[in-house]
C-alpha cells in the first residue's frame, strides 16, 4: 500500500509526461483491435490526434462492441479478454458490463486501489491488528455469481476475489477476513437485508475499530438498524445462534452487557457497542457531505471520516494520498483525462481541457481513456478541483452529470448541495439526509360564482425539498431556513435565478419527514433485492414512486 502510494505521488512530478505515455501504451496495446483499426490508432500520436479520431462517447456507444465481447467475440475494444465484468452501481438503468480485462488491472486498477488504503493503515494501524477489527459493508462475495455468455462473471468490484482472479494476493482489503466475511448461515442471493443482520450480529461481539462502507449510505444505516434488530440481537448472542441457527457458544455476559447499553442510553449508537471506532472508509461529498459531520458523531467522539477514491467501475479518478477530508489527486498514471465545464453540454465534438488546464473552484464533467477498452469515456460524474498537489489537480466527487431542467433552470446536484449547506449553516440547523423533485405547475383555482375579477392566477413550477432534520425545527425555523434556499439556489445557479426572476420557478418548499423516513426508504430498496452499494443517496427524486415511498404519499 505504501510503495503504492510513493509511486503515485512520485508520477504526480510529471503528470503531462505521465499522461503521455497512457495514451502511447493504450493507443500501441490496442492498435490491432477492430476499435483501433476503424479509428486510426496506428496513425494518432499526440493529444489533439487522439481527440480528432474519436468522439466523446458515452456507455450506449460502448455498448455494441462490450455486448459483442460478452458473447465471446475477441479483439474488438481491447487485445486483452476480459477475465470479469463490472457491473454499474448506478442507480438508474439497467447494469451495465464494464469489461475488466488482466492488463486494465495491471496498469490502472491495482496502483491505485492499494494507493487508496493507505492512509487509513498509516494513521491508524489498529484497523490490522485482528480479522475481527474492521466492519467491510461492501464486501459480499457470491458463491455462484452470475456470468455473461462468454461465461466470465458479471458482479459488483466488491465481489471479486481479486488474489485468485488477478494473481494479486495481497489485495484482500481489511476486514475482508473478519469472522462475517464469509458468512457460515445460508442466505436467498436476493436477501441482502439478512446478510447485513447476519454480519452486524457477529461484529457486535468483535472490538471493531473502522467501518469500510464506501456508499456513506450504507454506514449511516447502521446506527438505525441496530435498533431495528437490537432484541434480535441480543438474543442470538444469548442463545449462541445466528440466523436462528446454533453458532459458537452462548455468550449471556456480552449479552448482558449489551442490554445495559439498551437501558442506560435509550437509544444505542455504535459509538457505545464499539468505544473503540477509529475511522469510517466512505465517499465524503455530495448529500453525505451535509450529514456525514452528525453522523460521525454516532460513532464516537474524535471519529476520522476518510474519503474513499474517486472513482467508478469503469476506472478511477482520483485518490486521497494523505488525511484531505473530501480530495484526492488525479491519477495521472492510470488513465488520459479530460474534462468539460460542468455547465456545459457533452456532445461527441465537444471541447476539452487537460488536467493542466484545470482552474481550482469549478466544477468539470470528466472523460476518460484507459488500455482496457474504454475510450473518450464520459463517465457521468462531476468533479471539483479542490486544489493542486504535486503539479496535479486533487479533485473531489461533485455529484451527477446530469440536471434538473423543469423550466430551464438546469440546475446540478453540485449546485443545490452547495445551497442547501449554505442554508443549514444560515440557521445553525443539521439533517439526516435531502432529497428534492420539481412539482409541476397547479393550475388556480377559480373564484367564487359572482365574485369580481379574474380566476387566480396558476402556482408555477416549484422544488419541493423532503428533509429529515437532525433534531426537530420549529415552524419559523423551517421559514427562515426555506427563504434562504431560495437565495441560495439563485447565487448558486443562474439558471435557478433566472427562472425565479421570469415566474417560471415559484418559491421552494420544504417537507419536514421524520426522523428515519430515508433510513426506511433505504431499507425498503435494498429488500427489492438491490444491492446495498448500489443504493446511493438521490438528491433529485422525479419518480413518483419514489418519492411517494419516501414520503409516505403512494402516487407522489
Amino acid at each position: 500500500m505504501f510503495a503504492a502510494r510513493e509511486r503515485l505521488a512520485g508520477e504526480n512530478t510529471d503528470p503531462r509526461g505521465a499522461q503521455r505515455r497512457v495514451l502511447a501504451d493504450l493507443l500501441g496495446f490496442n492498435a490491432s483491435t477492430e476499435f483501433g483499426r476503424e479509428h486510426g490508432f496506428g496513425r494518432v500520436r499526440t493529444m489533439d490526434d487522439f481527440r480528432t479520431a474519436v468522439p466523446v462517447r458515452d456507455y450506449a456507444a460502448h455498448a455494441p462492441l462490450i455486448e459483442r465481447t460478452a458473447a465471446g467475440e475477441r479483439n474488438l475494444l481491447s487485445a486483452d479478454a476480459p477475465a470479469v465484468y463490472f457491473t454499474s452501481s448506478g442507480t438508474t438503468g439497467a447494469h451495465k458490463r464494464i469489461p475488466v480485462t488482466p492488463r486494465f488491472m495491471r496498469t490502472t486498477f491495482m496502483p491505485f486501489y492499494f494507493a487508496a488504503w493507505a492512509p487509513l493503515i498509516e494513521h491508524f494501524p489498529e484497523v490490522l491488528e485482528g480479522p475481527g477489527a474492521v466492519l467491510n459493508l461492501k464486501h459480499d462475495p457470491l458463491s455462484a455469481p452470475p456470468t455473461t455468455a462468454d461465461g466470465r462473471p458479471h458482479v459488483g468490484a466488491s465481489q471479486v476475489d481479486f488474489g485468485a482472479r488477478f494473481g494479486e494476493p495481497l489485495s484482500a482489503e481489511p476486514g475482508t477476513g473478519a469472522p462475517w466475511a464469509a458468512l457460515p448461515a445460508r442466505t436467498e442471493p436476493g436477501d441482502h437485508l439478512e446478510r447485513a443482520y447476519l454480519r452486524l450480529r457477529l461484529a457486535v461481539q468483535s472490538d471493531v475499530r473502522a467501518l469500510v462502507g464506501i456508499n456513506p449510505a450504507m454506514i449511516a444505516a447502521v446506527p438505525y438498524q441496530l435498533n431495528l434488530w437490537w432484541p434480535r440481537i441480543v438474543k442470538e448472542v444469548r442463545d449462541g445462534t445466528l440466523g436462528g441457527v446454533p453458532h459458537g457458544a452462548p455468550d449471556p455476559g456480552r449479552a448482558a452487557g449489551l442490554e445495559r447499553l439498551a437501558e442506560y442510553f435509550g437509544t444505542v449508537r455504535p459509538a457505545h457497542v464499539w468505544p473503540r471506532m477509529r475511522a469510517l472508509f466512505c465517499w465524503a461529498t455530495g448529500v453525505a457531505s451535509l450529514y456525514l459531520p452528525a453522523l460521525r458523531e454516532e460513532f464516537g467522539a474524535g471519529v476520522t471520516v476518510l474519503p474513499a477514491p474517486v472513482a467508478a467501475s469503469e476506472g478511477p479518478v482520483g485518490v486521497a494520498l494523505d488525511r484531505h477530508a473530501s480530495a484526492g489527486s488525479l491519477v495521472a498514471s492510470a488513465s488520459v483525462y479530460e474534462f468539460v465545464p460542468a455547465d456545459l453540454d457533452l456532445a461527441p465534438d465537444c471541447a476539452t481541457l487537460l488536467p493542466h488546464e484545470l482552474e481550482i473552484g469549478h466544477d468539470y464533467h470528466v472523460i476518460f481513456s484507459h488500455v482496457g477498452g474504454l475510450y473518450r469515456y464520459a463517465v457521468g460524474d462531476v468533479v471539483r478541483v479542490v486544489d493542486r498537489v504535486g503539479g496535479v489537480p486533487r479533485v473531489e466527487y461533485a455529484g451527477r452529470g446530469g440536471r434538473s431542467d423543469a423550466v430551464g433552470e438546469r440546475l446540478r446536484d453540485a449546485q443545490a448541495v452547495r445551497a442547501l449547506r449554505t442554508a443549514l449553516d444560515s440557521g445553525g440547523l443539521a439533517l439526516r439526509n435531502v432529497a428534492c423533485r420539481v412539482e409541476p405547475a397547479a393550475d388556480g383555482a377559480p373564484r367564487s360564482p359572482g365574485s369580481p375579477g379574474s380566476p387566480r392566477p396558476s402556482r408555477p413550477s416549484r422544488y419541493v425539498f423532503a428533509i429529515a432534520p437532525r433534531t426537530p425545527w420549529s415552524a419559523a425555523e423551517a421559514a427562515r431556513f426555506t427563504a434562504a434556499l431560495d437565495g441560495s439556489l439563485a447565487a448558486e445557479s443562474g439558471g435557478y435565478a433566472r427562472a425565479r426572476a421570469s415566474g417560471r420557478l415559484g418559491p421552494p418548499a420544504v417537507r419536514l419527514l421524520d426522523a428515519e423516513a430515508f433510513d426506511r426508504d433505504w431499507h425498503e430498496a435494498v429488500a427489492t433485492g438491490i444491492r446495498p452499494t448500489q443504493v446511493k443517496d438521490r438528491l433529485f427524486r422525479q419518480d413518483d414512486g419514489l418519492w411517494g415511498r419516501l414520503t409516505g404519499t403512494p402516487g407522489g
